[in-house]
């Protein structure tokens, strides 16, 4: 087995490997998708690369509701089959896959009229009925029907008035970019070539067939083909653009549509479980994120930026009003520690609401030697996964074995259960304290190992970030050595979140985590201050932004943010995006 780490040496290796030879995959693309598709091709046994332009999970795949569930909603648009899938799809990670990253959460559904108890609770009892009857269900508990003061004793900063009673049931939440990096860790370890800050600027054509790609380096500004039996786009919001560049009239179209969420302190909230409203659109989550809740989405049509969708003032008054209908105290924009907005690319259809389009996903062949998939959701990511490399393999010409990734457990899933009880043994001879540890096996699980051998040989690792306390220090380093960071940015905002889970949105952490990360990268000083001042910039235009009142004028400022790596390298209407 190769190594599971995604460090400067590996990925200089995967670059210089994917540039000898012929592949039988490309992936373009490092968003979650990409990366299931990495890990199926690979675990089928086809030579498998993979190429991102920016970072892994840099667009939608970190700036999901970070929820593993089934979607209530479908079930009222009668879409009991992608509920279903998406219900086996979620108790697959909780039993087999992730159970170190995936974990249960409870959700109320209140209601304010009488007769919905009965409408509310015949729906939840259908979505119970199908996880119960999927494939490697975990037995999540069953749903329950509280009162409005027992809903007031789950939910207490709820107005009274608000709700005459309420449903309780249960689904799953996850690190949305800390997930996509595990399953890219995974596929490396069975051979994968991965490499991030790589974008596919062109194909590789032998008269209509894709051959490859033409990839280049965007730190070194190389350019190199990569050859490739079958190559596969995993574009998401920039489908569209990919299919222009193969001169394909289109078997895909996507729209994009903005999902903000806002990030507020957890004793804003006085509540032991999530919540869910139903709002005019769609719906609104209450999410409980550690020291923290995530509470949103908005579901609006967006055709500027896809790189950095900007959140509005507009956006964040809408999450703000809708949540401060039923709360006993109203939050306001000072109670808002973090903003974060995120495409969702939706298959169009005839209806012109984003919010009714589909959530299901299609494969296409726009020429031979390219696949294309697009739509989906996060949950039903493998599944998107094995049918993409199906197509691969009726490509190749069949003689592929079949899908196991419904079988194979991510890095760090091994021995999870058993280091959790032994959580307290760890503490101790580790020197951290017992909830150290605790958050540490919650994102890395069975590879805590590795963090505590990192604090072994420097104790100072063992401290927490000065301005993010939530955080080790081992945990930037690890994120340079282990886990593809090649950027500030991609510490503080992915590998970790303190960029929304802190009130200066990670600007006091960002000296200390450059000057860690320099080590792993091999950074001089003028580097280290570079990747200070760009992430203190990005924060400011985020910030302007969000005062803004529309999507033209937030995105004009965030747009004008700078890049870390040259502008010029960067041709927009490029694929390689997650």
């Amino acid at each position: 087995m190769a190594t599971t780490w995604l460090g400067p040496g590996e990925r200089s290796e995967a670059l210089a490997s994917m540039a000898e030879g012929e592949l039988d995959v490309l992936v373009v693309g490092g968003g979650i998708v990409g990366a299931g598709i990495a890990l199926d091709a690979v675990s089928r046994g086809l030579s498998t690369g993979l190429i991102e332009a920016r970072d892994f999970a840099s667009g939608t795949s970190s700036r999901s509701s970070k929820l593993i569930h089934g979607g209530l909603r479908y079930l009222e648009q009668f879409d009991i089959e992608l509920v279903r899938e998406a219900l086996t799809e979620r108790g697959l990670l909780l039993s087999t896959i992730a159970p170190h990253l995936v974990r249960p959460v409870p959700f109320l559904f209140p209601f304010s009229q009488h007769w919905e108890r009965l409408y509310v609770g015949a729906g939840v009892t259908l979505y119970d009925t199908l996880a119960l009857t999927s494939r490697n269900n975990r037995g999540l508990p069953a749903h329950r029907h509280l009162t409005r003061a027992g809903a007031l004793r789950v939910f207490p900063a709820l107005r009274r008035d608000a709700l005459t009673g309420a449903v309780q049931y249960w689904d799953a939440q996850v690190d949305d970019a800390r997930y996509v990096t595990t399953v890219l860790r995974t596929a490396a370890g069975l051979g994968a070539r991965i490499a991030s800050r790589v974008q596919a600027v062109g194909f590789l054509r032998e008269g209509e067939h894709v051959v490859g790609a033409r990839a280049r380096d965007l730190e070194a500004g190389e350019e190199v083909a990569v050859r490739a039996r079958q190559v596969v786009n995993a574009a998401g919001v920039w489908t569209d653009d990919i299919q222009e560049m193969v001169g394909g009239r289109g078997q895909i179209h996507v729209r994009a549509s903005k999902g903000v969420h806002l990030v507020v302190p957890r004793d804003r909230i006085q509540a032991s479980s999530g919540m869910i409203l139903r709002t005019e659109k769609s719906v609104l989550f209450v999410i409980p994120w550690g020291r923290h809740w995530i509470i949103g989405t908005t579901d609006t049509d967006w055709d500027l930026d896809k790189e950095n969708p900007a959140a509005s003032r507009t956006d964040i008054d809408y999450v703000l009003d809708h949540v401060n209908q039923v709360l006993r105290t109203p939050l306001t924009r000072d109670d808002v520690e973090g903003v974060y907005a995120g495409l969702r690319p939706l298959l169009s259809g005839e209806d012109e609401q984003t919010s009714k389009l589909s959530r299901e996903h299609t494969v296409a062949h726009p020429v031979p030697g390219l696949v294309l998939i697009a739509g989906g959701k996060y949950t039903t990511y493998r599944v998107m996964a094995k049918d993409a490399v199906d197509a691969v393999a009726h490509g190749l010409g069949g003689g592929v074995p079949d899908s196991v990734t419904d079988r194979l457990p991510l890095v760090g899933a091994q021995g999870y259960a058993a280091l959790q009880n032994q959580r307290h043994v760890l503490a101790r001879e580790s020197g951290l304290h017992v909830s150290r540890v605790t958050h540490l096996l919650r994102r890395y699980g069975a590879s805590i190992h590795d963090l505590l051998a990192m604090v072994r040989e420097r104790p100072d690792l063992g401290r927490p970030l000065a301005a993010a306390d939530d955080y080790l220090r081992a945990e930037i380093v690890y994120a340079a050595r282990a886990e593809g960071a090649r950027h500030l940015e991609d510490a503080l905002s992915r590998r970790t979140r303190i960029s929304f889970e802190t009130w200066d949105r990670g600007i006091g952490a960002a000296e200390e985590a450059a000057e860690l990360l320099a080590g792993p990268l091999g950074w001089s000083a003028e580097q280290v201050a570079r990747e200070v001042e760009y992430y203190r910039k990005g924060i400011e235009a985020e910030r302007a932004a969000q005062e803004q009142d529309t999507d033209h004028e937030a995105d004009a400022i965030q747009h004008g943010a700078p890049e870390i790596v040259p502008e010029a390298a960067i041709s927009r209407p490029g694929a390689g995006h997650p």
